[in-house]
């Protein structure tokens, strides 16, 4: 898996082909982060991070500080690993499951990226967890099954069978 853009475009991110996780496809990885144009997040939060593409895609285009919460000691590996192919962001790596995180914290993230296991928790639940997180202007941006929740003050793409949503806080 390649980065897209910005400062190490190209960059390979070391993936194993027997893990849990599910990496955002790259034409959908180039769309949020099209819609993120001016990239100006400073403070991200990559949820059910998995290989880490969308928070190492948000360091690559200035992001200060990306903290990845992953509850899979085999994706957390794969993140220290990866996490030196970079200079000038603070990485966070945090083994956890990403509600209790969410329910512990009191710092507040620009951009907070959500790619949970489809059909898996409560997604009403996360937003709202995630929406107390995100500073003023901040955006939430959750990846699920086209056929999973809706949430009335965002924005739904659809990609074949993903749909994102994307919500700002005002």
């Amino acid at each position: 898996m390649k980065i897209l853009s910005g400062d190490y475009k190209g960059l390979s991110i070391i993936t194993k082909k027997r893990t849990n996780y599910r990496p955002t496809q790259s034409r959908i990885r180039k769309s949020i982060f099209d819609i993120l144009k001016p990239f100006s997040y400073l403070n991200v939060l990559d949820l059910f991070s998995g290989t880490g593409i969308i928070g190492f895609e948000a360091a690559s285009r200035g992001a200060e500080s990306v903290t990845f919460i992953d509850n899979d000691i085999r994706s957390i590996k794969l993140l220290k690993i990866n996490q030196n192919k970079f200079d000038n962001t603070n990485f966070i790596i945090i083994k956890n499951n990403a509600l209790s995180f969410l329910k512990k914290i009191d710092k507040k993230y620009d951009l907070i990226f959500a790619d949970p296991p489809y059909d898996c928790l409560d997604y009403s639940v996360l937003i709202k967890e995630c929406v107390q997180r995100l500073s003023e202007n901040g955006k939430l941006i959750i990846e699920m099954n086209k056929n999973n929740f809706s949430y009335k003050d965002a924005i739904e793409k659809l990609y074949g069978n993903t749909k994102i949503i994307i919500y700002t806080k005002k």
